[in-house]
């Protein structure tokens, strides 16, 4: 029996209370370190270079300054911002329309070849990123497979170019993004109760009603998280745009990479990095928000 410093015997709640502290800070402990060493600091460096000059050969000038800010203001660069959420939004929506039956599938059709066909998914990602994307600049290249294919089919021209093209950019980013929209929807259509499509379907409620009545509603958890793991990251690719889109579109993330490493603006760079991450800070919020909202209404319909 543990006694507390009064000397009175101290109850079991409270000894299992007082080594759980513990165990709280031992487990959570690594985690804030990596956090705050790896996530806050680099960013309040990175919003501290920001407000500041730019110094010899690009260097951190020592002057205070909000210039960097307001020359984002520029038409060049709200188009550029602009063309960012464009593109992740059609990416976004493509993966969604994508990963949403393949989850479905999984979840519901496959059975015992789940897990199988969940590691296929995955297998492809243990492969370099560089690899990858230079497969498909073979694929979709002049005399490449997808090429040839193509014109043999008649699909396309002879004179039709797949790759740089914005079309590519998307495929591009399917391929390295669909399991993020894939996995979230899988957890969440799960779980789901069998029983509530059988009652749906017992009450008169076809496949395209069960899906817009029972299974979308029920799922939208997985939906936002989705939305959140491919629009997000979409907002900083560089690679996949200069590859496959021969950098005609100029994004944030070149803009960034290009300040830091051709311009040598190490302090704009800087600002145009924190409005990405106030970019995707807002959006999740906003998705996060709406989607709690929507799921708030439909408990209070059901009860």
């Amino acid at each position: 029996m543990e006694i507390t410093e009064t000397g009175s015997p101290m109850s079991g709640r409270e000894a299992s209370a007082r080594r759980f502290d513990w165990t709280t800070l031992l487990l959570v402990g690594p985690c804030v370190i990596l956090i705050v060493g790896f996530v806050i600091v680099p960013f309040f460096y990175i919003l501290r270079t920001s407000v500041t000059n730019v110094g010899p050969y690009g260097s951190i000038g020592s002057d205070w300054t909000l210039d960097n800010y307001r020359a984002l203001a520029d038409p060049v660069y709200i188009r550029i911002i602009l063309n960012s959420l464009w593109l992740a939004a059609q990416n976004t929506i493509i993966c969604l329309l994508v990963g949403y039956p393949v989850a479905y599938f999984l979840a519901f059709r496959a059975g015992r070849m789940a897990g199988p066909l969940i590691l296929l998914l995955v297998i492809p990602f243990w492969a370099s990123f560089l690899v990858r994307m230079s497969a498909w600049m073979t694929l979709l290249s002049p005399g490449g497979i997808a090429d040839s294919t193509l014109q043999a089919t008649r699909l396309v021209g002879e004179d039709a170019q797949l790759i740089p093209s914005h079309g590519a950019v998307l495929i591009g980013l399917l391929y390295v993004f669909l399991p993020s929209a894939v996995f979230p929807i899988y957890a969440a259509l799960s779980g789901m109760q069998r029983s509530l499509l059988d009652a749906a379907g017992d009450l008169g409620c076809g496949p395209i009603r069960t899906h817009t009545h029972v299974i979308i509603p029920l799922g939208t958890k997985g939906l936002a998280a989705a939305v959140l793991f491919v629009f997000a990251p979409s907002l900083g690719v560089f690679v996949i745009p200069v590859l496959l889109g021969g950098g005609k579109d100029l994004i944030i993330g070149n803009l960034i990479v290009t300040l830091f490493l051709e311009f040598r603006n190490m302090p704009f760079g800087a600002a145009v990095s924190v409005v990405l991450v106030v970019l995707v800070a807002l959006i999740a919020l906003l998705t996060l928000a709406g989607f709690t909202r929507r799921g708030r209404r439909q408990k209070q319909v059901t009860e």
